[in-house]
């Protein structure tokens, strides 16, 4: 992964750029040499109801590389966020779970059992994740910790 060839995310929305929308990519611009394209565009609401929002869905998750379910958005609208899971599993893209920011709530079960992978508002967790799901990469980190 390069800025050359960024990894091309979906992130779950119901057409609006809600506080977890945001703060998803504010995680992921706080990490160094993580190069990303969104594919996702909550502003592109097309009107005309459901099923003009569903193909407008459709070819967002078509263009990604992955697919990231917040958790919070499941609970909002749970028929819209099937539907995104399901288009991602009928394209073949793999689905990563974010938990409710804060780990109050639980994250729901058909989230849990329908991702490759749940993971927790960690930057790091984050792109790792992204890094072995979209492309395959290893991602074993060390952690280097000084004692004086």
């Amino acid at each position: 992964m390069s800025a050359n060839a960024p990894i091309r995310v979906f992130v779950s929305h119901l057409f609006t750029k809600d506080a977890d929308y945001l703060r998803f990519f504010e995680f992921l611009e706080s990490m160094d040499r993580f190069f990303y394209l969104n594919c996702s565009n909550p502003d592109k609401n097309p009107g005309g109801g459901l099923e003009a929002m569903k193909e407008e869905l459709l070819s967002q998750i078509k263009e990604a590389e992955a697919v990231v379910i917040i958790a919070q958005h499941f609970t909002e609208n749970p028929e819209l966020v099937s539907y995104q899971l399901d288009v991602a599993d009928a394209n073949q893209k793999p689905v990563l779970v974010l938990r409710p920011f804060g780990g109050v709530v639980e994250t729901p079960p058909v989230l849990a059992e329908r991702g490759q992978e749940v993971l927790t508002w960690n930057e790091r967790e984050i792109a790792d994740a992204l890094r072995r799901h979209a492309r395959l990469e290893d991602t074993s980190r060390w952690d280097v910790i000084d004692f004086p």
